[in-house]
């Protein structure tokens, strides 16, 4: 595997000219700052379609079954545990 560290130090040396432009009194985000945060905001705007879409698919209703088993077993539960042990 390339080693990264070197291309993002071409890529840096290349942005250095770029920053010799700038007033040295000021300080910018400049040009790499917005494509990160550009970069960012794509990411979050997919990830939020994505999850979305898969929300979308989830069913939050119950079907009548499920409720009438749920009660029967939550009844029959609580009265064993109403019942004091024999021993």
């Amino acid at each position: 595997m390339p080693d990264m560290s070197a291309s993002v130090s071409l890529a840096v040396t290349h942005l250095v000219p770029l920053a010799k432009e700038v007033d040295e009194n000021k300080v910018t985000p400049g040009v790499l700052g917005f494509i990160v945060f550009a970069v960012m905001a794509l990411a979050v705007w997919a990830l939020m379609k994505s999850m979305s879409k898969h929300m979308g698919k989830v069913d939050f209703k119950e079907s009548p079954e499920a409720d009438s088993a749920a009660e029967s077993g939550s009844r029959a539960t609580a009265a064993a545990q109403a019942k004091p042990q024999q021993g």
